[in-house]
């Protein structure tokens, strides 16, 4: 494992500043590990008593504020009594009748000569009601810091700070420089593995197996997973476990990451489809189509929805907003793809688009979709749930059925680039695809020129340009198929 207290130093010094802050990071990326590793670190040090507990039991409907302070109570008890010496434990809640979580933390820092420092995981487990009262209850007890209330708190989950600062406000009423969650406190970032991180992580491997990675593996893994931490470690056990078997005299090759790719995207675990789930909420629906479809965004980088799918992991933290990770660029269309994919009838079958002498005709397969799409895309287009993105979605479920047989899709998308670009890789072939939607007079002509770059940049001479042209007119005006010369290449455009 990468050790996880070299990941996040800067925290040791907002606990010597006495500070409440915010640690955030989407699922599954060691949140915590490095809570568990810090906590060890401080209380053996000796200054602090350190304590990590979850508040993730307290996170259901209609549980009462009675009941949720008494969880909560109980639970820092019981994690005291698995983590610290007895000296250092809170009181027993049984012996006495605790008013709340405030009361209780109270009673435990005025009965100890050290300072505490308590790092609460799973915080926005928490709903509302639950959530914003234990908010009020540590700004309550901030001031009474080190002494009579921990020293240090702090809050652990998927959310940045904004969330919990807007959680706890009464009304509009600002919350006063004594807040503990004001601006001057700090809301940390748990950032994916580095390169370093990741090349570290399968030497330690090496060096326990004798099991090598060459070099373009070991980068092979990064790009993939751009360090997602559950994402590196799902796919080079897959490697390792899996497809060889854990036989470590095996060299490990570039096919064998890419199987593994395929392996984990089909397998879909509690990770993928956790982050699949969150499909389904508006405000990630929102960006996710902006990005398939490469749409602008009429928001500022601050945006709420933005922040929320960058905490959630869905899209990584540059510019423009894209996918996080070639996994989820492949994973999230597929599974929004799913429905329409699983309802293409049996008989559109793989070989029909394959040649004799084993080669795709992706012209036939085209011109396929647009029967298919004629007759289908009317009932699929209004009654599917992803419907701004419907379009490409139907293309590359399509796509999909036929090229699982022997290839694979690479996706390039991102907002505001105004397409999807595909790559489709069949056997020894490739296929440059850009798919548009007609949104005005300039589509098809930067459609030529964006789809001209693209083959540039792939070395290719000739590409397909897709246009999705929603306006009501005839189908005999919408369906097209033909060459067009822009330059020294040629461009197959296909209406639709």
């Amino acid at each position: 494992m990468v050790d996880p207290l070299k990941r996040m130093q800067e925290v040791e010094q907002l606990i010597e500043q006495k500070l409440y802050f915010t640690l955030h990071a989407p699922r599954q990326t060691g949140k915590t590990t490095y809570l568990h590793a810090l906590s060890r670190k401080l209380n053996a040090e000796g200054k602090y008593i350190a304590l990590v507990v979850s508040f993730e039991q307290a996170g259901y409907k209609n549980i009462t504020m009675e009941h949720a302070n008494e969880l909560l109570i109980f639970n820092i008890y019981q994690k005291a009594g698995e983590q610290l010496p007895k000296e250092h434990w809170p009181e027993n809640p049984q012996s006495q009748k605790f008013l709340n979580l405030n009361h209780y933390l109270k009673n435990w820092s005025d009965n100890q000569e050290k300072p505490i420092v308590l790092f609460i995981d799973e915080i926005d487990a928490l709903l509302d009601e639950i959530l914003i009262s234990v908010l009020r209850q540590l700004r309550d007890g901030y001031q009474g810091r080190p002494k009579h209330f921990p020293s240090s708190v702090a809050l652990v989950g998927l959310r940045d700070i904004r969330e919990y600062k807007a959680k706890i406000r009464d009304g509009y009423a600002s919350l006063g420089t004594a807040s503990p969650f004001n601006v001057k406190s700090e809301s940390l970032l748990l950032k994916n593995f580095t390169r370093q991180e990741v090349y570290e992580l399968l030497e330690q491997h090496t060096q326990a197996t004798g099991q090598f990675f060459r070099e373009e593996v070991k980068n092979e893994i990064f790009c993939l997973t751009n360090g997602q931490p559950w994402l590196t470690n799902a796919l080079a056990r897959q490697i390792v476990s899996k497809i060889l078997a854990d036989d470590y005299s095996r060299e490990i090759t570039l096919p064998m990451v890419k199987e593994a790719k395929v392996q984990l995207i089909l397998r879909r675990d509690t990770h993928l489809d956790s982050l699949v789930d969150k499909l389904k909420e508006d405000r990630v629906k929102r960006i996710v189509q902006a990005i398939i479809n490469g749409d602008n965004l009429s928001v500022d980088i601050f945006d709420d929805d933005i922040l929320y799918v960058r905490d959630l992991g869905i899209v990584g933290q540059t510019d423009p907003l894209k996918f996080a990770n070639p996994i989820y660029t492949e994973i999230i269309p597929r599974i929004m793809a799913s429905p329409i994919q699983s309802s293409i009838p049996e008989d559109i079958q793989p070989q029909w688009f394959v040649n004799n002498d084993g080669t795709l005709n992706m012209e036939k397969l085209l011109k396929e979709f647009q029967v298919f799409y004629r007759r289908n895309s009317g009932a699929w287009l209004g009654r599917y749930e992803y419907k701004e993105s419907a379009q490409h979605l139907l293309l590359m479920a399509f796509l999909q059925r036929v090229v699982n047989s022997g290839g694979e899709i690479i996706r390039e998308m991102a907002v505001g680039n105004g397409r999807i670009d595909l790559l489709v890789k069949f056997r020894e072939q490739e296929f440059a695809l850009e798919l548009k939607i007609k949104r005005d007079e300039y589509t098809i002509e930067d459609g030529k020129e964006q789809l001209g770059r693209y083959l540039d940049r792939l070395g290719l001479k000739q590409g397909y340009l897709v246009i999705f042209d929603p306006a009501d007119k005839p189908w005999a005006e919408k369906l097209y198929y033909n060459s067009v010369p822009v330059g020294d290449k040629t461009i197959i455009m296909v209406g639709l």
